[in-house]
């Protein structure tokens, strides 16, 4: 195997002169020892102090500019490790950790990425690299940072070597999601596409189409600049500039860059929305230099400086106009503030950084608030190096409020997710081997560690009531819903109008397309029945027409009378068809126009019917001639049918049923006829049913007549079946749900209509074929005559307890034996009865009435 080794004991000795780094020690920010190292990452100083225009000795330059956000990071990083140190979740476990300050440089990031790769136990700083470091175990465990994403690919590309964890807090850049590039990369905050997306819709929603755009000039702000110009251009938003700004402050054009970009803000008048993807200090030199030459425009912000108080303290910076900002999820910052507020007696020998605030603290003693930030920025490290007094801790308990509010809570909560998702993982790894020795495991291994088992496509992350983003559960993808890759954060949504998903489904399925198919066993059912009903009206048909000059067949209005009633019957059956099958346009309007004028015209012949019965057999003079000039056989039927017909025409003009596709169920398209105008509907059957009703109350005032012959209570029973199929029918009908809601009214239609049939043609059926000695003239006039007599004698004896009401005198005929008078009145009346119903409804004999033949009723 090949082996190089690079000796690293030199590496600081040519930084004595710059700063005071004469080992490898020395060039750590803040270490603490414990059975297993973490490393961190921060730009504590925010430029590198050069003297040329660019390097010429590969020496790492003195860092200034002291940055009290960055400062709180580290102070985070600390705290979490503290936290899990003096909790169980590592029992007998320790971490340590060693945090280096990048200076924002990526040269200084990677220097200190090399000691964290060097070997561990070893007496000189060394590096091996080798073909597989698979047993390697280098200083650290795992990487905590960085902070800006051009400083974490350069240290990322480092640390893939040996695949060493590395857990950011703030690189957003979308590239960093590429496990090809960058396998051993993790971060606790959400990519630039998130960000992008949301500032595009906020854009969009907000209703400004010309907007500018400021970047760095680096991975991050070029990667941001490019995603959000797609987002936005595909939003119709138009970009009216795109200005580049120098990524480090060590570049010498910053401040030319600067000037430039609010030149070109000013020359773009009709530009009111800038986006901005920058660091905090370009942020500040930015608006600093906008304030005064008064520039008021909405500035969207990044969640690189949303929330920095460095920002929101500028002087004037209400004067800048507005700035709509998007930032981290926050957590629970109570423990982290009372840390703050004890950080005064917080060890730091072995913590630069905090020795470093307290010079600091105590040069700008005198400053206020408000400035201190910047006075502590302005200060070079140099110059304190011999001002470090006693006063350090009442400086310290005088500025308590100081650093919580510099403290970006957003931050803050991803760093200690950071720790805390590696204080985890490392759990998961010690529970079997001995963690108390430092070679216990690589650090390659954390990766395949996770808090919680990995989400299997069909699954979605549900995060727990713990803080940690990596300790969830895995939860089923709910119906409809589906994932198809593992881990993913939420399930994705099936199109719902065209396609469905069970629950813990990987994939979407097309909807099956239902309706009443012919093939369906209640189909076929009804159908049968339809069928039946079809050969019972051919059947009746046959029979009258062979019994044609009969009494019954008479008194049944005629064989055309009944041929119209049996033709109504046979299209009323077969209406059903038009029920069944894939729903059409015309089907969906030819199946209730059919069924309601046939139908109408079934009941206005069935009401004709009733009405001459009545007509014929009433004895009340006042109603007799009432019925007298209401019977209009012909206008009363092509009436009552006529205004059904206009009806449905109305309706199919202006509101005609139409095949619909019912996606309402979540795994079936449901198509159907929708009738178009429920009003129309109502009206339709509503209609029917009032010359049912004005039908049946005819029927039932002649129930009472000759039995052979009179048809008026079996048409009221009729009428009775279509009352109660049609009122059982309409909450049915509004309950029922999917493909069988046409057989509701299939069935309903069956009911009525063999109900109607059978009451009105069966019995006379059953007398032509098995009563034919009555169906006689002989036995038809017979029954007449016996009808006509009772009839006669009640009348009488009604008009006689009249007579005797009224007057209270009897008219006696003496040679009679006391007959009454009103006897022989009866008598009289019962000859006018007779005569009455031999003209209307009999073929009387010659006898009775020569010369003259009267059809039947």
């Amino acid at each position: 195997m090949a082996l190089l080794i690079i000796p690293m004991t030199c590496f600081g000795s040519t930084l004595a002169t710059s700063q005071p780094c004469q080992t490898p020690d020395d060039f750590v920010a803040a270490t603490s020892p414990g059975h297993i190292m973490i490393g961190g990452l921060f730009a504590i100083h925010e430029k590198m102090l050069s003297s040329e225009d660019y390097p010429r000795r590969p020496e790492i330059q003195k860092c200034v500019g002291f940055e009290i956000s960055i400062f709180l990071q580290a102070l985070a990083m600390i705290h979490s490790i503290e936290m899990i140190n003096n909790s169980p979740l590592l029992s007998g476990v320790t971490l340590g950790y060693e945090i280096y300050d990048t200076c924002t440089e990526a040269t200084v990031a990677m220097a200190a990425t090399l000691r964290f790769l060097s070997k561990l136990s070893c007496s000189r700083e060394t590096m091996e690299f080798k073909c597989d470091h698979s047993s390697y175990m280098p200083r650290v465990k795992a990487v905590i940072g960085a902070g800006y994403s051009e400083i974490t690919m350069a240290v990322s590309r480092m640390l893939n070597l040996q695949l060493m964890p590395q857990v950011s807090y703030e690189s957003t850049a979308e590239i960093l999601s590429d496990k090809i590039r960058f396998p051993s990369f993790l971060r606790t905050v959400p990519s630039d596409f998130y960000q992008t997306k949301a500032m595009a819709h906020l854009i969009q929603k907000s209703g400004w189409n010309w907007i500018g755009i400021i970047a760095t000039d680096d991975d991050y702000g070029r990667l941001a600049l490019n995603t959000f110009a797609v987002q936005i251009t595909a939003n119709n938003v138009c970009i009216a500039f795109k200005e580049v700004l120098p990524a480090f402050l060590s570049d010498n054009t910053i401040e030319i860059r600067i000037n430039e970009t609010l030149e070109k803000i000013i020359a773009e008048a009709q530009v009111n929305v800038i986006v901005v993807f920058l660091r905090q200090f370009h942020v500040f030199n930015l608006f600093s230099k906008a304030i005064e030459r008064n520039i008021n425009k909405i500035w969207i912000a990044s969640d690189n400086w949303s929330t920095a108080t460095k920002i929101t303290t500028i002087p004037n910076i209400k004067r800048i106009g507005k700035v709509v900002g998007f930032t981290f999820t926050r957590g629970n910052m109570s423990s982290f503030h009372s840390f703050l507020q004890n950080l005064h007696i917080f060890p730091s020998e072995n913590n630069k950084l905090l020795h470093e605030y307290a010079m600091l603290l105590s040069a700008c003693a005198y400053v206020k608030d408000s400035d201190l930030s910047q006075c502590i920025s302005n200060h070079s490290q140099g110059t304190l190096a011999y001002k470090a007094n006693e006063d350090i801790e009442r400086n310290f308990s005088l500025r308590n409020d100081f650093l919580w509010d510099y403290t970006e809570p957003g931050l803050v909560h991803s760093i200690q997710l950071a720790v805390l998702a590696l204080g985890y993982a490392i759990r998961d790894l010690c529970q079997a081997r001995d963690c108390q020795n430092p070679n216990a495991f690589q650090p390659w291994e954390q990766i395949q560690s996770k808090c919680s088992k990995e989400c299997s496509p069909g699954q979605m992350k549900k995060t727990t009531r713990s803080q940690h983003i990596c300790c969830y559960e895995c939860v089923n993808c709910p119906e409809n819903h589906y994932s198809n890759q593992t881990d993913m954060d939420h399930c994705l949504l099936c199109n719902n109008e065209t396609h469905w998903a069970p629950v813990r489904s990987t994939r979407c399925f097309e909807k099956e397309v239902e309706y009443l198919n012919w093939n369906d066993s209640l189909a076929i059912l009804l159908l049968a029945l339809s069928l039946l009903g079809i050969l019972f009206v051919l059947a009746i048909g046959i029979i009258f027409t062979r019994n044609l000059n009969t009494p019954v067949v008479k008194s049944s209005g005629g064989l055309l009378v009944c041929y119209v009633i049996l033709l109504c019957h046979f299209l009323n059956f077969a209406s059903t068809g038009f029920f069944i099958g894939e729903p059409q346009d015309f089907t969906c309007k030819t199946r209730q126009t059919l069924f309601g004028v046939s139908f109408t015209l079934c009941i206005s012949c069935i009401l004709m019917k009733s009405l001459k019965i009545l007509l014929a057999f009433s004895f009340d003079p006042k109603l007799q001639n009432f019925l007298k000039c209401l019977y209009k056989p012909i206008l009363i039927i092509f009436t009552c049918t006529g205004i059904q017909v206009v009806i449905c025409t109305i309706w199919l003009i202006f509101a005609a049923p139409a095949v619909e596709e019912n996606i309402s169920l979540p795994r079936v398209i449901i198509l159907e006829c929708e009738e178009g105008s429920v009003l129309a509907f109502g009206t339709m059957l509503g209609y029917i049913a009032i010359l049912a009703f004005i039908c049946f109350i005819f029927a039932f005032k002649g129930r009472k007549l000759p039995e052979h012959y009179n048809e008026a209570k079996f048409i009221t029973f009729g009428m009775l079946i279509y009352f109660i199929a049609w009122i059982t029918f309409i909450p049915v009908y509004a309950t029922t749900f999917g493909k069988y809601l046409p057989a509701v009214e299939i069935i309903v239609i069956l009911i009525s209509n063999y109900g109607i049939l059978c009451c009105t043609f069966f019995p006379k059926c059953y007398v032509i074929l098995c009563k034919q000695e009555t169906n006689t003239k002989s036995a038809f006039l017979k029954m007449i005559y016996s009808y006509s007599s009772h009839a006669a004698s009640r009348l009488a004896i009604s008009h006689v307890s009249l007579d005797s009401t009224n007057s209270s005198i009897t008219m006696t005929d003496p040679s009679s034996g006391g007959r009454s008078a009103a006897w022989q009145e009866g008598k009289d009346l019962q000859a006018q009865a007779f005569a009455h119903i031999c003209r209307e409804n009999a073929t009387c004999v010659s006898k009775i009435l020569p010369r003259k033949r009267i059809s039947s009723i």
